[in-house]
């Protein structure tokens, strides 16, 4: 079923499926996720994120659901079937200095010394949470973290939409923003890839334009 997806649709009713996102995560038994989103007319109006690894309160193996308008909700994976656990929200806070951002295991994933050099601009002290796949738009929409970069490594570098359709909703019904890192809105309109995008930036929403300030310093300063 996933070799029978044409990946060219860009406009209508589609849905996007990651079956294993954060492969190397997964081999490790560390993070990883399942993703399936529903994109219609460009926009993600429903997500889902199976993170068999993250926890919420005393629980591990979470299943992220979210609903354009209607927030995310967050479940035990073992059993899909029962009532949610929680309507989660992203935390409040808008200090750069009292939060923590996420970034990928893999160094290749990410421009990581620049993500650094970016939270230490910011005042940022601790030290980031890393886990691979869209686990970190989960962990920044129940309040693991409040800020996701993830800087292109080369200039002609785009995302695949599989990669963030489903976390973008899961964050922003939770009350965050994401974006890219220029602040625009992540346009799901260009077929397999994120063509009019550079980046992705995902936080609290709060925080949103002073991370986007400080990206914007420290591209100025190359």
């Amino acid at each position: 079923w996933i070799d029978r997806g044409s990946g060219t649709t860009s406009v209508g009713r589609f849905w996007t499926l990651d079956p294993i996102d954060g492969t190397k995560g997964f081999l490790r038994r560390e993070h990883y996720a399942v993703a399936l989103a529903l994109i219609e007319d460009g926009h993600v109006t429903l997500g889902a994120l199976a993170c068999p690894k993250l926890q919420y309160g005393q629980h591990t193996g979470l299943l992220m659901l979210a609903r354009r308008g209607a927030g995310t909700s967050v479940l035990p994976l073992a059993d899909a079937r029962a009532e949610p656990l929680a309507q989660v929200r992203v935390l409040d806070g808008s200090d750069p200095a009292a939060a923590r951002f996420c970034e990928s295991v893999e160094s290749d994933h990410s421009d990581q010394q620049v993500s650094h050099q970016i939270a230490a601009s910011l005042g940022i002290p601790t030290p980031p949470l890393r886990m691979d796949s869209q686990a970190k738009y989960a962990a920044v929409a129940c309040g693991h973290a409040a800020i996701y970069m993830r800087l292109p490594m080369r200039a002609d570098y785009r995302e695949k939409i599989w990669d963030h359709a489903a976390g973008s909703i899961v964050v922003q019904e939770a009350g965050g923003r994401v974006s890219d890192i220029d602040g625009r809105p992540l346009q799901f309109t260009h077929g397999r890839q994120l063509n009019a995008n550079r980046g992705v930036l995902a936080t609290n929403g709060r925080l949103h334009e002073a991370v986007i300030g400080a990206i914007g310093r420290r591209c100025r300063a190359v």
